[in-house]
Parts: C-alpha cells; sequence; structure tokens
C-alpha cells in the first residue's frame, strides 16, 4: 500500500468517524426521527433499547434460523483454546461449565451462576477447596452422562499447550504453580488423568485442592476453557473443527473462514440446564474478508447481528445512524484499543524510544479514527479498564494524553528520541489485523504522527484469524519486525487477575498464542500479582490493582487509544437481547430468540 493511497483512505475512514460522532451526539440529546428513537415501523426496539436492558423479552419464539456474520473467525472453536471474546460468548451455544456468567443485562451479566453444577461451589480449607455436585440428566450430544471426569480431562487439556496453544492458562497457574503436571497427551497414569489437584470420587462429585488460595478461582471456572471434553471425542489439534457439544446445539458443518452451522443437539434436555432457553433451531454463521460488506448485509436483513461484537465500521455506522437507529446500541466496553511495544524489537527495548511514541502521537487524531468520543470512546490515558476494580479512568494520565499531550508534543518525543539515542528517528513496523477497518486506520493515524518525529513506520496487514501464531509468536514478531502491534483487551473476568496477569505477568509470557506483546518480566509487577491472590478484601484488592497499573504505565510499554464503546446492530427479527459487562459490553448471545419461527 503506498502512503498516498494510505493517506487518503485513513482521510476518508476519520470523515466518516466525525459523521458518526455528531450523528450519536444527537441521538443522545433526543434528536432525530421519533419513530428511530422509541422503536421503529419494521419493529426495532428503539436506539440503546437493549443498552443493559433486555429489549423485547416477551416476543421470543422457539424455531427459526437465528443468523450471525463476522469479519473474523474465532481464533479457535476448541475449548481450551479459544481467547477471543465472541467465541467465549458463542461458545455456551455447544459448551457447558460447571458455573458460567449470569444470563442477566449488565452489570449483573458479570455475576456467576450454577450451569453443570447443582450450585456455586462449596467453599472450605480457608479457600483452598472447591466441590461441586453434577445436574441429574447433563448429557452428550450421543446421550452419554457428563461425568466429573469429562470436566476435570477438559480442564487438563490446559497444560497442553504444546499442542493445543492459546487459550487462558489461569487454572494452570492456580492449580500446578510449580508446573509438575505434564498434560493430559503425556501423562502416566492409565485413566490420563492426573492432576492431582482435581479429584472425582464419583461421576458426580468434583473436588478442586489449590495449594494456595484465589479469590477469583470461581470466576476462572465459569470461563470456556474449564469445558467438560469427552476423551474418546479428542481430536487433539483439530477438535475446534468439530467439537463435541454438551449444549443445547452441535456442529453440523464448518469451513474455517467461511461459514459454521449449528443445529440443535436432540439429547440436550432442557430441564438440566437453567441458563439456556434454546430458542432458535438453526445458528449459522456467516464469514466476510470486508467489514464493509458485513455492514451492508446487517443492514439489508441478510445478517442479524455481528459475532465479532466490535461494532459497525465508520461507512456502515454513517448509514445505520442516518436510517435505522432503532436498530443499534451504544455500549461502554471494557475494551481498551492501544498499541504495545515489544521489548525484543529494537529500538523499543529502551523505554525512552517508547516514551517517544507515547509522546509524539495525535491522541484526538487515534480517537477520531477509532470512531470519535461516542462511537469510539474516551480518549485511553491508562491501561485499566473503568470496569475493572481499582481504576480511576481518564483521572490517571501519566502522559497528559487527555489534556496538554493530547495533539502530541513533538518537542517532548524528540527529546526522547536523543535520550534513547536515536536523535534522527528510527524505522520501524506496525502490524495491525487486515480484516479490521478501523484499526488499519488506527495504525495510519499512528503512522502520520510518527513521521512528524521522524520515526518511519511501515505498516504491515495480516491475517486477524492467524493471530495467536502471527503476534502471538514472540519469535515471528522480531524476525518481521514488529516494533508496534494494534491491539485491543477486555476483562475475561472482572478483575485487575482476569484483566492484566496474561498481558503482564512474566509466566505467561508463551512461544504460541502469547498475550503478553510487550514481553515484560518486571519481578515488582509480579510481585503485586502475587499478592494479589493472597488480599481478599475488596479494598485491598482495588488498590493493588491501582498499583498494578501504575507500573504498567511507568514502563511506557503501551499507547492506550480509547476506553472503547461501541455502535453495535441489532436485526428487527431479534427479541430478548441485551448486553452484558460479563461479555464485555456485547449482546449475550446464549438466549436471544427470533420474533417469528420463519
Amino acid at each position: 500500500m503506498t502512503t498516498q493511497r494510505a493517506s487518503g483512505r485513513r482521510k476518508q475512514a476519520m470523515a466518516a468517524a466525525a459523521v458518526v460522532a455528531a450523528l450519536l451526539t444527537t441521538a443522545a440529546c433526543g434528536g432525530g426521527d421519533s419513530d428511530d428513537e422509541g422503536g421503529s415501523k419494521n419493529g426495532a426496539a428503539g436506539f440503546d433499547a437493549a443498552n443493559n436492558k433486555v429489549a423485547q423479552a416477551d416476543l421470543a419464539k422457539k424455531g427459526g434460523t437465528l443468523k450471525f456474520g463476522g469479519a473474523q473467525d474465532a481464533d479457535s472453536w476448541d475449548t481450551t483454546r479459544g481467547y477471543y471474546g465472541f467465541m467465549w460468548n458463542f461458545s455456551r451455544y455447544y459448551s457447558r461449565q460447571l458455573v458460567t456468567n449470569a444470563t442477566e443485562a449488565g452489570e449483573a451479566g458479570a455475576g456467576v451462576t450454577p450451569d453443570l453444577a447443582t450450585a456455586t461451589a462449596k467453599v472450605s480449607d480457608d479457600g483452598k477447596t472447591y466441590t461441586y455436585t453434577l445436574r441429574d440428566g447433563v448429557t452428550w450430544e450421543d446421550g452419554k452422562p457428563i461425568t466429573s471426569k469429562d470436566v476435570k480431562y477438559g480442564i487438563e487439556r490446559v497444560w497442553a499447550q504444546d499442542v493445543l496453544a492459546g487459550g487462558p492458562t489461569y487454572l494452570k497457574e492456580v492449580l500446578d504453580p510449580k508446573d509438575e503436571y505434564k498434560g493430559p497427551y503425556k501423562d502416566d497414569s492409565k485413566d490420563k488423568l492426573g492432576l492431582k489437584a482435581i479429584e472425582t470420587p464419583d461421576d458426580k462429585t468434583i473436588v478442586f485442592k489449590l495449594p494456595k488460595a484465589n479469590s477469583d478461582f470461581e470466576e476462572m471456572l465459569a470461563l470456556t476453557s474449564a469445558s467438560p471434553v469427552r476423551q474418546d471425542k479428542d481430536t487433539k489439534s483439530k477438535y475446534g473443527l468439530h467439537p463435541f457439544s454438551s449444549g443445547p446445539y452441535k456442529f453440523e458443518s464448518y469451513n474455517p473462514g467461511k461459514d459454521l452451522t449449528l443445529v440443535r443437539n436432540t439429547e440436550w434436555d432442557q430441564k438440566s440446564d437453567p441458563v439456556r432457553k434454546a430458542y432458535p433451531d438453526k445458528i449459522t454463521v456467516q464469514f466476510f474478508s470486508d467489514a464493509n460488506q458485513l455492514d451492508q448485509r446487517l443492514i439489508s436483513g441478510d445478517i442479524d447481528l455481528d459475532i465479532n461484537q466490535t461494532g459497525m465500521s465508520p461507512q456502515g455506522r454513517t448509514t445505520a445512524l442516518k436510517e435505522h437507529k432503532a436498530n443499534l446500541d451504544n455500549p461502554v466496553s471494557g475494551y481498551i484499543r492501544y498499541a504495545v511495544f515489544p521489548q525484543s524489537v529494537a529500538p523499543f527495548d529502551k523505554i525512552e524510544c517508547r516514551k517517544a511514541v507515547i509522546l509524539g502521537a495525535d491522541h484526538v487524531s487515534l480517537q477520531t479514527a477509532r470512531g470519535g468520543p461516542v462511537a469510539g470512546g474516551d480518549i485511553g490515558t491508562n491501561m485499566l479498564p473503568p470496569s475493572v476494580p481499582g481504576s480511576e479512568g481518564q483521572k490517571y494520565d501519566p502522559y497528559k494524553l487527555a489534556t496538554d499531550n493530547k495533539k502530541g508534543n513533538e518537542a517532548e518525543a524528540k527529546a526522547a528520541l536523543k535520550a534513547c539515542g536515536q536523535p534522527n528517528g528510527f524505522k520501524t513496523t506496525i502490524a495491525v489485523r487486515n480484516n479490521k477497518p478501523v484499526e488499519v486506520a488506527t495504525a495510519q493515524s499512528l503512522q502520520a504522527s510518527l513521521k512528524k518525529i521522524g520515526i518511519t513506520a511501515e505498516i504491515d496487514q495480516y491475517d486477524g484469524s492467524q493471530t495467536a501464531g502471527i503476534i502471538g509468536s514472540p519469535s515471528n514478531v522480531k524476525k518481521k519486525n514488529y516494533g508496534i502491534i494494534i491491539m485491543g483487551w477486555g476483562p475475561d473476568f472482572p478483575s485487575v487477575q482476569g484483566y492484566g496477569l496474561p498481558l503482564w505477568d512474566s509466566d505467561y509470557i508463551l512461544e504460541s498464542g502469547n498475550n503478553n506483546y510487550a514481553l515484560i518480566e518486571d519481578k515488582e509487577i509480579d510481585g503485586l500479582f502475587d499478592k494479589y491472590v493472597d488480599t481478599l478484601d475488596d479494598a485491598g484488592k482495588a488498590q493493588i490493582a491501582t498499583d498494578i497499573n501504575h507500573k504498567v504505565m511507568d514502563g511506557a510499554y503501551y499507547l492506550p487509544f480509547v476506553f472503547e464503546k461501541f455502535v453495535n446492530w441489532r436485526s428487527s427479527r431479534l427479541a430478548n437481547v441485551y448486553t452484558s459487562d460479563g461479555y464485555s459490553g456485547m449482546y449475550d448471545f446464549v438466549n436471544i430468540g427470533l420474533k417469528s419461527a420463519k
């Protein structure tokens, strides 16, 4: 891509974003077509009708086909390997856990509720023993009972990172901190269930013995990575192509990067599942290489909602806000969008070179590229989302990104370049997903800012579905000279451990599927995380979260762009739709229904 063409596209994206911001401001003030505000003639519920509340709950019918579209496939549909937020959300159609997120709107959706288990954990031994009993009637898609051993085996797969790279590894770190267990594929025990920290005294009982208490443990068990997997159906690295269902739907067909179809699991029993209503008969997903094409299909009514849930692109947003505002919601997400600097790529091993980028960037331009203050979010000033206890929001702004330096500070940036031994600037590469127009626009904005201070940044657009093996591989990042990576992150569960541990703790640096892109190895940060898991009072935990965030920002490892907001499409065909803090402001997919079975 030439600089001239990139600059033109960046200007188009920014112009569209400005229109979106203006339209959203009108919507927030109550302007616009009254039909569009409170519901439309085509049956849409109204602007923000599903934002932290339930839209048209009483209209959901059994039957029909729920149609998802997406500009990006999952990193994996394997419950052990998947790490994209939308995958966790969608996977509850075909996977169950002992406990899961509550099916409630807004903040309540971040709570934990029983799923396969009859109740939340019976906790004893000073917070180190968790006991669960499985419900009666829980079965696999072939009708065989789901047992405690299936749950244990599914969790044990987290240890097989050499075969099943990716996915959260919290359970591995908490249950086996000395890394003694080698995973089920290298297990010497006859039943391949040798992890001593999990006991299965009978088929209905499972007991977790933590070497050390962790107050977030049950939230970890609510993650998709704690789903049961049956040994005789485990196809290892190929499991994500056709997971074996424990939920109300099962895989009928899957063509990676093209489409996915789920149909009813006839062996699933509603009486055994208090979480899922299973309204549709069939669920389809169609993947598009162009996000603008996806938006067109949403607006035309061919697709019901975006599976990725990262908001409409500027062109689609503009049209939707003008003509179909009643189909839109504008939630605050739990995500921060940011640039991160891998220390393995020179000269980003030097803190002053990292500071030069932070100080040289035009933060208003970056915000505009992401959709403006309403569609994109407030300028990001630090790395702890407002939804996480201990966050100070924009009040904590150590580099004055939302105030004095919001348009960039060329003088301070050049002084930082001189301090890091690069007075004339340097060359680097920005890595960005090719199927995210908003991210590409952000990269182009940053590229333009950096040119003013002497940093020449080439943009490399890579296949977003291959993230784990491209930017998640530190060796590949170094080989490709990816000095700047554009990415975003939301809480796995609402705590600094559930947000920051994979990003900032040195134990989470992986050869593949890595998310500690900056390669942070800071003993103080590691020590603060260790202290956090020992702390039981909420105030103490919040203070440690604040301290960790300050240490991360002191290291200048990140350039935060925005505390993100979305503009998401909701089809007029849908009922029982609501956003959930359990899924960072996304719609909770699992109980969406259609108004008609046709």
